[in-house]
């Protein structure tokens, strides 16, 4: 395979937006070591406008979804074929994902060797990711060394933080509207809770995230900014009334992911349980605090963030409650830790 000219790889990641942000190491790695190659993305419409704006993916391909009608499916299939790619690399595949690469007319196709869909590949790896040995993402970029390895192409440095990140003026003006907006101090700290999950997630539940803010509260200029997705305003909106006597805002995003991204970068901690925006947070190497199960596969390990070892908390429940009992973590300790963490 030392022979091959790289010149196109589609990359399948096509599952919710926190498994596509844990991808991105993938897309950077390969143009760190293929630069001339062009890395197109296979995502959902849903995380297509991060993808976009991802500064080594070169084109983003909607996916039709698993119910889209038949014509749709083989119309995407037809792009795929009429694109002649040099590889493809499935993160996370499934049968019909396998049919798509194996009709792709690609002489490379790589997939995790897990599934019944490994049939559709010629390139498999072993992962056994069920284990939860690893982060995600090491998962993912595993992929993408054996693609590497198998061009003859020796993978020496792996990437590193961040892997999303928008030009710091236009962060700087997204602050200062926010701020006025809003009616806050320029320099306040902003430290932004999410509560909702968008169905990805075990969470807290309201009253432990107010317990968290109450005990969370500084001795420095600081205002908790309550996030919630297009259909968590109601949630949201529970909390604000718990901690009526604290700092604090509701920001209610309506306007895209993108939009919704932008304003993270802006935030000096985001806290939330293992949702997609907390991994963006990630992704843009903001602090974080993250609240995780204890089931195996849905661990802080499994599910660790992008950001640098130093930005990123962790918080389980203990070993005496059930693998998925958020409500026995310690919120006030992890406030503590919190605090002590990242402002102290």
């Amino acid at each position: 395979m030392k022979s091959y000219k790289i010149k196109k790889i589609l990359i399948i990641r096509n599952d919710k937006l926190g498994d596509f942000i844990l991808s991105l190491p993938v897309f950077s790695l390969i143009k760190q070591y293929c630069p001339a190659a062009e890395l197109h993305a296979f995502v959902p419409a849903y995380t297509a406008e991060i993808a976009e704006y991802c500064h080594f993916i070169d084109r983003v391909i909607i996916e039709p979804g698993n119910s889209a009608e038949l014509s749709k499916q083989l119309n995407i299939l037809q792009t795929i074929r009429a694109e002649k790619y040099d590889a493809i690399i499935t993160l996370y595949s499934t049968t019909r994902i396998g049919i798509f690469s194996f009709f792709s007319g690609t002489k490379y196709r790589l997939a995790p060797a897990t599934k019944l869909a490994q049939i559709f590949y010629n390139h498999k790896l072993v992962q056994r990711r069920s284990k939860s040995l690893k982060p995600e993402y090491e998962y993912n970029l595993d992929l993408a060394i054996k693609y590497l390895s198998d061009i003859g192409v020796p993978v020496k440095e792996k990437p590193k933080p961040h892997f999303l990140h928008f030009e710091e003026n236009e962060i700087k003006t997204i602050r200062t509207n926010f701020c006025k907006k809003y009616h806050i101090n320029f320099n306040t700290k902003l430290i932004f809770i999410h509560p909702g999950t968008g169905g990805s997630a075990t969470n807290l539940n309201i009253t432990q995230y107010a317990d968290l803010i109450k005990n969370l509260t500084l001795t420095e200029d600081h205002t908790f900014v309550i996030t919630a997705g297009p259909d968590e305003l109601d949630y949201a909106k529970e909390l604000s009334v718990l901690i009526k006597d604290t700092s604090h805002l509701i920001y209610h995003s309506t306007e895209g992911l993108v939009n919704f991204a932008k304003l993270i970068q802006c935030c000096e901690l985001f806290i939330s349980a293992s949702t997609g925006p907390l991994h963006i947070a990630g992704a843009l190497d903001r602090p974080t605090a993250a609240f995780y199960q204890r089931r195996r596969s849905a661990t802080a390990l499994r599910w660790q963030t992008l950001n640098s070892v130093n930005r990123r908390l962790a918080f389980a429940p203990p070993e005496t409650a059930g693998e998925s009992d958020l409500q026995s973590i310690d919120v006030i300790e992890a406030a503590k830790i919190i605090r002590s963490t990242y402002f102290e």
